[in-house]
């Protein structure tokens, strides 16, 4: 794979490297010979970022600053179960902590990722972060899954959100919102579909062939692994 949109020489950083699909962006990235180099961040890497720790995500953008700019910037992680937290069948199963923990993730944190690290954007760059179908409002069919649907649509207005202000300072840049689909992973392990999930390595390609066909104009919209916009 050769990504083009990001001219010779890009480097990319990736938030949430140590997820499956962090993992494949990494190596699709690694292999790309436009990419001249690939920066990971996780909770496990050095500096660490956690989700979790908000003070960790200022901290991580600070320590990279001098080696930005960034002409690519992907965020992968997410969560949707662990132990003592599963998605919602029904109203009577939402829990206060559970419900917190998955907006932390999925929503506030990545809503601090935007504030210290779209600064380290090229302004001709793209930053994307992986959303879910799921979140879209629009298309919610079946209901259930409260706390995963709800701060997956929180996270949309908050990237359409700063896509705007983006704008303003940087014209040239890109924000995007993107569904990856069912991967294989294990955050769709356990569920429904899980036995038609795509490789990993399928859906990183798939998504950076979108991130470079997106421009500009594109900033702040939503799209499938396909390229098919999503309705909010």
């Amino acid at each position: 794979m050769r990504l083009t949109s990001l001219g010779s020489g890009y480097k990319a950083l990736v938030i949430g490297a140590s997820g499956s699909i962090g993992q494949a962006f990494c190596q699709l990235l690694r292999a790309d010979p436009n990419c001249v180099g690939v920066r990971e961040l996780s909770r496990r890497s050095s500096p660490a970022l956690d989700l979790e720790t908000p003070a960790s995500i200022a901290e991580a953008a600070a320590a990279l600053a001098d080696e930005g700019p960034y002409q690519l910037i992907l965020h992968s992680a997410g969560l949707l179960h662990r132990d003592g937290i599963a998605p919602e069948k029904s109203l009577s199963a939402i829990e206060a902590d559970a419900l917190q923990a998955v907006f932390q993730v999925n929503a506030l944190g990545p809503a601090l990722v935007l504030r210290h690290f779209l600064p380290l954007l090229d302004k001709q760059g793209a930053m994307a972060m992986l959303s879910a179908k799921v979140g879209s409002i629009g298309d919610n069919r079946l209901g259930g899954w409260y706390a995963y649907r709800a701060s997956k649509a929180a996270l949309n207005m908050l990237i359409k959100t700063a896509a705007i202000e983006l704008a303003r300072s940087k014209p040239k840049a890109r924000l995007l919102s993107l569904h990856p689909g069912t991967v294989i992973s294990p955050l769709s392990q356990p569920f429904r579909g899980a036995t038609d999930a795509r490789p990993a390595e399928l859906a990183a390609a798939q998504m950076l062939q979108v991130i470079d066909r997106l421009g500009p104009q594109h900033s702040g919209s939503f799209h499938a692994y396909d390229g098919q916009p999503l309705p909010w």
